[in-house]
């Protein structure tokens, strides 16, 4: 992930935003971002071994598209770094809020792997 000072223009720091007590470092904070005019907000952190942004339109009840999650993930990881959006088992599925996707990136030095480029 990005040193998240590098996105410190769009960091929200009011008292109900802090992520832990605090309004974020290099690695972890709270963010309303624009794409094509829209705001989003977004909730980064780098623990217990992954990269992790969630993502959520701001007064909109849909999720984000492709493109914005597109342009989102350009603000907050590098071109070359790859990252995914999840998809688990039934048993293990978690929703908190009916319209966040998320990125997540093992930081722990582990690469995701990729089918060939021929296969997509």
């Amino acid at each position: 992930m990005k040193d998240l000072h590098t996105l410190d223009k769009y960091r929200l720091v009011e008292d109900e935003r802090r992520i832990a007590g605090v309004n974020g470092d290099n690695g972890c904070g709270y963010f309303k971002v624009f794409v094509n005019g829209r705001s989003f907000f977004c909730v980064a952190s780098d623990g217990g071994g992954w990269d992790h942004v969630s993502i959520h339109p701001k007064n909109q009840k849909r999720c984000p598209s492709w493109d914005e999650m597109c342009a989102i993930k350009d603000m907050f990881f590098g071109p070359e770094e790859t990252v995914v959006q999840y998809h688990p088992p039934k048993s293990k599925y978690v929703n908190i809020h009916p319209y966040v996707l998320h990125l997540w990136r093992p930081n722990n030095g582990a690469e995701i792997p990729m089918p060939p480029i021929s296969f997509v």
